[in-house]
């Protein structure tokens, strides 16, 4: 099943809005993806929510744009920041990166956002999202979401 950002904002509008939230606060977020030989690589990267699509844009032939290509696998977690209160709670985007090469869609994003030129576009398809705050200084709460599925709470002492 490919879910963009838009069909996850239908399915759970108010757990898209916080993990939007937490976004915005920083612009350098860590992205994972996969080495040749399978080892996973993290590197810095800025992320976009536009069009009700999450994109990934990268220097040309950089090394998460090459992992990418062979391997379309990566997991986005949103800048913690600074000190403990992680404001908004821990957030993951799990799915897989589609490569953008079409002039038109490439356009309106230059449009928009303005990247340095040449740069690689990616587009996401969802396989999780995922966030954990502390309720109460009590609880530990994880909110998982997968594709076609609820939102499912998990709360540990």
């Amino acid at each position: 099943m490919n879910t963009n950002w838009g069909a996850f904002i239908t399915a759970e509008p108010a757990l898209a809005k916080t993990v939007e939230g937490r976004f915005a606060t920083y612009t350098h977020h860590v992205l994972a993806t996969l080495r040749k030989d399978g080892s996973p690589r993290t590197t810095g990267l800025e992320v976009r929510f536009l069009d009700g699509e999450l994109w990934l844009g990268m220097m040309p032939d950089s090394l998460k744009a090459l992992d990418l290509r062979r391997d379309p696998r990566f997991a986005l977690q949103a800048n913690p920041g600074s000190g403990t209160g992680m404001g908004g709670g821990d957030v993951r985007i799990s799915g897989r990166a589609v490569e953008v090469e079409d002039e038109e869609t490439r356009g309106r994003y230059t449009e928009e956002v303005e990247p340095p030129e040449p740069f690689h576009l990616f587009r996401t398809e969802l396989t999780e999202v995922v966030r954990t705050y502390v309720e109460d200084e009590t609880y530990l709460v994880l909110q998982v979401w997968r594709p076609g599925e609820p939102v499912r709470t998990l709360k540990r002492a």
